[in-house]
């Protein structure tokens, strides 16, 4: 018999049978909680506090006694039993509004136009025919008549050049074009050898036609809803993944879809409602129905778009670490169950490898990296950091995973870049003061990426961690003292906090960032070994992503994530993922251009022989074992 379960403080009610995790009843109540373990129940991040009623608890996981105690439980270990519940789900526990990236940001403000419109024609396109009519001497079928008014329209004269029809447009041909005395509007596809009718409209209808490009990233989803005819962007809109209650770094999700009985389905869920929703929101402000959204082409990691299509990424994680699919076949919206019209094509960005994936391929595409004589670093840093390192004539990529850590994952106050978020941390050297500056200038929740990154930098040059992390034990601040689970920091008082208490960062915390940290700069240093080059090489580093646009050169050189190289070097492109999206939309060529790439690249697997092992344990302090590839870093400890 199914039991109520109230979510307060809204007063939210589900019903569920007995055994459900409150987790779960959470979503299906429409609430979203955080989660870094995928329901394991080891990241402590889901706490709620149960006030009325009895939860089974299968583990406690971290959880201090003094919590139990007052009646707190880790929602993904505590099941639903044989009466209902009230919940209390506290702020701390909550997915919030993410900040999401859609532009680099110019004065504080986005770019006007997103997409440079890039030559060639769009994925799909319009077209206003006039049909002669038949007669008793030209019986000509109406699909015949239409497929030569459009070869005429397009210049077509090679007749192997196919114009076939989806079943749908062919069902309303006979109509629109009595309806439309014989004009009709013609939604057409492209492609590299064929094109398709997707669509008509009786007459020559005067709306224009709309097309989506989606950045499927792990963490967020970001869509600009781009004018196919004026080659405009008219609206951007973005969320949170929902695939993040099932775990914050891909490993995770692969599990789950694995090995849970409707995992795989979960996860397609998870990410196609969250598309839908940001595509409702940018519909109903420009005031556009669903079937006016006629294209769609996605970028995001292997291991997301293959969550996307509905494909097992089970193979992804097990050796020899092999994808089900690299070159993307198109796929019909209808069957993903996206919110367009359904006979809209659905174009993915070509695979590289397990671990590098379309939204690399591209940004590369977006940047333009391919067509250039210089060679250049390109990084995307987050939970799978991805690199690639090259020019026109050659290019090498790897993938190192950095971890959640950079999203805020298995830190003890770790967060999104969420409202809240710590994103700036600065330590006076002399008074061991903290100052911290958070997103939207909101009281402190937690901390995020670039915030820990800042904060890593700030404990050292304070004197506060030594090269390997360690905290110094004896120095006179009240700020640094023994928790529970070692020597902290206390960033923030509880009494200038949102309600969370003390936040403060843990040697435990330290060890972690300098280990993703670590991972990341092995990553290029195991590049240039194997193509035996050094640093000096390198004429741009570009920087992508999220994490990567809010963090500070200086900070993030100083604990050796990023090379030391000179600061005019270093650029920062923000979503590059999804602007190469848009310009595939915009481009049937840039698409194309985007499979020529991939298959472009040599993936190094870090996995295979001992180079990048070396590299990662000499990365494992502050800067790095070797200060001399950190010269402007030993200059100042010197001084020092």
């Amino acid at each position: 018999m199914k039991q109520r379960v109230v979510f307060l403080p809204e007063g939210v009610a589900v019903e569920v049978l007995p055994g459900t995790p409150l987790f779960r009843a959470a979503v299906l109540a429409g609430i979203e909680i955080k989660s870094s373990c995928g329901g394991k129940g080891s990241c402590g991040n889901c706490l709620v506090k149960v006030e009325e009623g009895k939860a089974e608890i299968k583990s406690t996981g971290k959880l201090s006694r003094e919590k139990q105690e007052e009646g707190y439980v880790l929602s993904c270990q505590a099941l639903v039993g044989d009466e209902g519940l009230r919940v209390m789900i506290p702020s701390e526990s909550r997915l919030e509004e993410h900040r999401i990236l859609y532009d680099r940001p110019e004065n504080g403000e986005a770019e006007d136009d997103a997409c440079l419109a890039p030559e060639g024609i769009p994925l799909c396109t319009q077209f206003k025919l006039a049909l002669d009519p038949p007669s008793i001497d030209d019986n000509t079928s109406d699909l015949s008549r239409l497929r030569l008014a459009l070869r005429r329209e397009m210049g077509l004269n090679r007749p192997e050049t196919e114009i076939n029809i989806s079943t749908s447009a062919l069902k309303n041909l006979a109509g629109a074009l009595r309806e439309g005395d014989w004009k009709v509007t013609v939604i057409l596809a492209h492609f590299q050898r064929y094109a398709e009718i997707v669509a008509i409209r009786a007459g020559h209808d005067d709306r224009t036609v709309y097309g989506l490009a989606i950045d499927i990233g792990t963490t967020t989803v970001a869509i600009y809803l781009v004018d196919l005819l004026t080659k405009k962007v008219v609206g951007q809109h973005g969320d949170f993944n929902r695939q993040a209650r099932y775990g914050d770094d891909i490993i995770s999700r692969i599990i789950y879809a694995a090995e849970e009985e409707q995992g795989l389905q979960e996860l397609q869920f998870a990410v196609i409602s969250t598309i839908n929703d940001v595509v409702e929101e940018l519909r109903e402000k420009a005031a556009i129905p669903e079937e006016d959204i006629v294209q769609v082409v996605a970028a995001g990691n292997t291991t997301m778009t293959h969550l996307f299509l509905g494909i097992t990424p089970r193979f992804i994680r097990l050796e020899p670490y092999i994808s089900t699919v690299s070159t993307v076949p198109a796929v019909k919206a209808g069957t993903l169950g996206l919110k367009v019209h359904p006979e809209a094509w659905v174009n993915s960005f070509p695979q590289v490898a397990s671990y590098l994936g379309g939204d690399i391929v591209s940004g590369i595409l977006y940047t333009n990296l391919a067509h250039k004589d210089d060679i250049i670093l390109f990084l995307d840093i987050g939970t799978n950091g991805e690199i690639i390192l090259g020019n026109k004539d050659w290019m090498v990529g790897c993938a190192c995973s950095a971890g959640p850590s950079f999203e805020g994952g298995g830190i003890t106050f770790g967060m999104r870049a969420m409202s809240g978020a710590i994103e700036r941390t600065v330590i006076d050297p002399v008074s061991l003061e903290a100052q911290v500056k958070t997103v939207n200038n909101a009281r402190p929740l937690g901390i995020c990426g670039s915030g820990l990154i800042d904060c890593l930098s700030s404990l050292k040059g304070a004197g506060i961690i030594d090269r390997v992390g360690s905290f110094q034990a004896d120095l006179p601040t009240p700020r640094l003292r023994r928790g529970e689970g070692g020597w902290e920091y206390v960033l923030v008082w509880a009494k200038d906090s949102a309600g969370v208490g003390d936040i403060v960062i843990t040697e435990s915390d330290v060890k972690t960032l300098i280990r993703a940290k670590g991972a990341v700069y092995a990553g290029i240093r195991t590049l240039l070994r194997m193509l035996e080059l050094d640093e000096s090489v390198i004429t741009k580093v570009i920087i992508a992503g999220g994490f990567g646009n809010y963090l500070h050169i200086h900070d993030a050189i100083r604990v050796g994530l990023l090379p030391d190289l000179e600061y005019h070097k270093f650029e920062f492109i923000g979503n590059s993922s999804l602007k190469g999206a848009c310009l595939g939309l915009l481009s049937r060529e840039a698409l194309d251009e985007a499979e020529e790439t991939a298959r472009m690249i040599t993936y190094l697997e870090l996995s295979v022989g001992t180079t990048f092992m070396d590299e990662y344990v000499a990365a494992l302090f502050l800067p790095h074992t070797d200060l001399t590839l950190f010269p402007s870093v030993e200059s100042v400890e010197n001084r020092i």
